[in-house]
C-alpha cells in the first residue's frame, strides 16, 4: 500500500509530491491510514491489512470493532495521543489555507505575465477570489485526511488554474486576432504561446512556489508528529499486535 503522510499531509500535498517526499524523509514517519477527526473520537481507516479500523476517544481504544483492554497508564497514553492529534489539526489547516493564498498570488503573477489586460480587468480577481474562498471553506470544514492527500490537493490547484485559462484565452485571443489582421502573425503566435505556457506549465510553477514557502513550516511540525509516534509505542490492537498508526520511514 502506498504510504500516506499522517495528519499534516494537506500542506505537503497542496504543493505536490516533492514536498510530501521531503517530509517523509525529514520526519521519517509515514502512515497507511486515513485519519478522520470527529467530536466523538479519532478514526483511523485503511482498506487492507489488519487492523483496518482503529477508534480512539477519551482513553478508550477499539480496533476492527473490538474493544482493547487497557491499563490505566495506557488509557492515559491513548487520551494524550488523541489530544496531540487534535492540537495539531488547526495548525495543519492554517498551513493549508496559507498554501491556497500563496498559490493564488502565484497564479495572479502567471496571469499578469501572460495576459496583462485580463489581469487588470478585475474579472480575474473576482473569479480567483471566489475559487480560493471555496477551497478554503472546504479545508476548514474537512476533518479527514482523505481531503488532504496529493490527488485532492492537486485537484484544488488545478481548479484555480483552470478557472483563469478561459479569461486569459479570451483576452489574448482578441489581441492576437488584431495582430494577425494587421499582418503580425509572429506577434499573434507569441501571444498564444504565452497562454499555452500558463495552461501547461502553471501548475508546476505554482506548486514549486508553494513548496518553497511552506516547507519550513511543515518541517517544524515534525517534532509534534514524532511525539504522536512515540505515544503509540507499547499499544496493541485487540488481537495483540503492535499498534502502528505511524511507521518509521517515508
Amino acid at each position: 500500500m502506498t504510504a500516506r503522510l499522517f495528519v499534516f499531509a494537506v500542506a505537503a500535498c497542496f504543493a505536490g509530491g516533492a514536498a510530501a517526499q521531503d517530509l517523509g524523509t525529514t520526519c521519517n514517519l509515514a502512515s497507511t491510514y486515513d485519519l478522520t477527526v470527529r467530536p466523538d473520537g479519532l478514526s483511523f481507516d485503511r482498506a487492507d491489512v489488519a487492523p483496518r479500523s482503529v477508534r480512539m476517544h477519551d482513553g478508550s481504544l477499539t480496533t476492527d470493532g473490538r474493544a482493547v483492554a487497557l491499563r490505566p497508564d495506557e488509557q492515559d497514553r491513548v487520551a494524550l495521543l488523541e489530544g496531540r492529534v487534535r492540537a495539531l489539526l488547526p495548525k495543519v489547516k492554517a498551513i493549508a489555507s496559507d498554501g491556497v493564498d500563496i498559490a493564488s498570488r502565484a497564479v495572479r503573477e502567471e496571469a499578469a505575465t501572460a495576459a496583462p489586460g485580463a489581469a487588470a480587468s478585475g474579472e480575474l480577481d473576482r473569479t480567483l477570489n471566489a475559487r480560493v474562498a471555496d477551497i478554503k471553506r472546504r479545508i476548514a470544514a474537512s476533518q479527514s485526511t482523505r481531503d488532504w492527500q496529493e490527488d485532492a490537493m492537486r485537484e484544488y490547484a488545478q481548479e484555480i488554474v483552470s478557472d483563469i485559462i478561459p479569461l486569459l484565452t479570451q483576452d489574448v485571443g482578441g489581441e492576437a486576432m488584431q495582430l494577425a489582421m494587421s499582418g503580425d502573425l509572429q506577434g499573434a503566435a507569441a501571444l498564444r504561446d504565452r497562454v499555452a505556457s500558463v495552461s501547461t506549465g502553471a501548475q508546476a510553477r505554482v506548486a514549486a512556489k508553494v513548496t518553497a514557502a511552506l516547507r519550513p513550516r511543515i518541517q517544524a511540525l515534525c517534532p509534534q508528529v514524532r511525539q504522536i509516534g512515540e505515544l503509540q509505542s507499547g499499544l496493541h490492537d485487540a488481537a495483540g499486535r503492535p499498534l502502528l498508526l505511524l511507521e518509521t520511514g517515508g
